[in-house]
């Protein structure tokens, strides 16, 4: 896969990942409380400053409480 479209993707990611969260009803802060993280983990995930692995993705998906799909 080409730089372009890997970055391209990983965008699209992170724009899910912020849509569950404000879906879920949950600020940043309330989500680091839960994952016992600083709020600056989950800016930077959202940001794509920090990569999100899949065993995260799956924790991030529970708490939202939408289906790992959701991401794709």
């Amino acid at each position: 896969m080409n730089n372009a479209v890997y970055q391209k993707a990983y965008a699209a990611f992170r724009v899910r990942l912020k849509e569950a969260r404000l879906g879920a009803g949950l600020t940043q802060l309330e989500v680091a409380k839960s994952l016992q993280q600083p709020q600056s983990f989950v800016s930077k995930c959202e940001s794509g400053e920090r990569r999100v692995d899949f065993v995260e993705l799956q924790t991030f998906a529970a708490l939202y409480k939408v289906p790992l799909s959701y991401f794709l």
